[in-house]
């Protein structure tokens, strides 16, 4: 148990250590967005290649099809949407007002935002799921977490929370 003790203490000191130096330099932040951005959009674009590649008919469409860097709006809202036939897996994410911050979730993080899903039944219904995201610094790397505040439960995204965001849609 002890270890335990030791072993949250040290991860904490690593990365309270990272984030700091990140808070110096503006630039570092700037280029990690940038690079948080990228990252998310080639999620979810192997996300959709795999999907179509077992598809016979439908197809899933990512919006916007490619992306780069740059592209990344500095001040206000990103989007990236993946859709089928009216179901929609939206995605926005923004700079927080902090270079880096912990205000929403434990872990220093540099972006936020949301993952929504809903179809037409459900915008009939006024219901619209969604859960936070959070591109995250820790320790030596930097990675897209969700939390879903109706379960408490968190993780990394990637294909298997993007599969079940999806699955009830249809």
């Amino acid at each position: 148990m002890p270890d335990d003790a030791i072993a949250r203490l040290a991860r904490q000191i690593d990365t309270t250590t990272r984030a700091e130096r990140l808070a110096v330099s503006a630039a570092a932040v700037a280029e990690l967005r940038r690079q948080g951005a990228a990252e998310l959009h080639r999620i979810c674009a192997e996300f959709v290649s795999s999907v179509n590649s077992r598809l016979s008919e439908a197809r899933l469409e990512l919006a916007p099809p490619a992306y780069r860097p740059e592209l990344f709006r500095e001040s206000g809202a990103n989007v990236l949407q993946i859709g089928s036939q009216g179901r929609q897996l939206q995605i926005t994410f923004q700079a927080g007002s902090e270079p880096l911050s912990t205000q929403k979730f434990l872990i220093p993080y540099v972006l936020e935002g949301e993952i929504r899903t809903y179809n037409q039944k459900m915008l009939d219904r006024l219901e619209i799921r969604y859960m936070m995201l959070f591109y995250c610094v820790e320790s030596q790397e930097a990675c897209w977490r969700y939390y879903d505040w109706r379960t408490a439960h968190t993780g990394v995204v990637g294909f298997d929370l993007l599969a079940s965001l999806m699955e009830p849609l249809f």
